[in-house]
């Protein structure tokens, strides 16, 4: 396991990666009575994805992201690469509708937030943000002079721009009033620092010191990072704005499924009703291939696929 987590390390994967893989390959070990994994091949793993869909129905993502730490450990860890792995069937990921929330929804929902978590749903929404890019925003990233937010290293590894809501930018100024002033008191007690991805803190020695490297949305305390044990402020737990979306979206009387990635769904299906190009909106969501954005024309307010009900004629 060891092995596992320097590798990981070793290729800048994330921490949560990293718990995610080395979670999923103790239980594939334990599954086969503790078997090493040099012994086992692809009946053992095709077993184990069969137990995780038949015993415990498992959703087909969870199917498959089991099934990639299985493979980083035979192809990157042991350095096992076989035919075989290249014939273990993944499970088809069922096509779904995106939950959608309507304008006036989008709006009794941030009327039931306050403080930071609703200027953070504000942005989800307003800029079509993931729940992590939000947390993980820094102060550098934040462009009033252009209205912008540039998201760094997003999913697949790539920057986008995506426009920031002039609505929100008195709110978003005094939250970064209050993190420089927070910055500061840091500096003063001997703190101060961030963590930096990617060796950065090597390459530029006093970047972790600078405010502009800061989070937006820092936590409320210090905190010693799990990997190098050094004290820092990092961001706030993603958990807290999660429950209080969820908590917004029951006081709002919305009867749907929504989340905070809904807020972001709302964004780009909004963006189409209002005539935006579907390449634009393909590139302020950062997807790799525009299938994936056209799922939003299939929720636009038309009906089901555009047409309009015998009834109503």
């Amino acid at each position: 396991m060891d092995q596992v987590s320097d590798r990981l390390r070793l290729g800048h994967y994330s921490l949560r990666t990293e718990k995610t893989y080395l979670a999923w390959i103790k239980r594939f070990i334990l599954f086969h009575d503790k078997r090493h994994p040099k012994d086992m091949g692809k009946p053992e793993i095709e077993a184990y994805l069969t137990h995780l869909a038949v015993d415990r129905h498992v959703a087909a993502a969870t199917q498959n992201q089991a099934l990639n730490a299985i493979l980083y450990l035979y192809r990157e860890v042991l350095g096992i690469d076989l035919p075989w792995m290249d014939d273990v069937v993944r499970a088809k990921r069922p096509e779904r509708i995106p939950e959608v929330l309507s304008t006036q929804e989008v709006g009794r929902l941030l009327a039931q937030l306050e403080g930071t978590y609703k200027l953070m749903a504000s942005l989800l929404y307003g800029s079509g943000l993931r729940l992590m890019e939000v947390i993980r925003l820094r102060v550098k990233d934040v462009d009033f002079d252009y209205q912008q937010i540039v998201v760094r290293d997003g999913k697949g590894a790539k920057d986008r721009v995506t426009p920031l809501p002039s609505s929100v930018t008195a709110e978003l100024k005094a939250q970064l009033d209050y993190v420089a002033q927070q910055h500061r008191d840091d500096l003063k007690a001997g703190y101060g620092a961030v963590y930096l991805p990617n060796a950065l803190a090597t390459k530029y020695a006093n970047a972790a010191h600078e405010l502009a490297w800061q989070y937006v949305f820092p936590s409320s305390r210090l905190s010693k990072d799990p990997r190098s044990g050094a004290t820092r402020r990092h961001h706030v737990n993603e958990k807290g704005l999660q429950q209080s979306v969820k908590r917004a979206v029951r006081r709002a009387g919305i009867n749907k499924k929504a989340s905070c990635h809904t807020l972001r769904h709302s964004f780009a299906t909004h963006l189409l009703e209002r005539g935006s190009d579907i390449r634009t909106v393909q590139e302020l969501l950062g997807h790799k291939n525009v299938q994936t954005t056209m799922l939003y024309t299939h929720v636009l307010k038309r009906g089901g696929r555009g047409v309009v009900s015998p009834l109503d004629a």
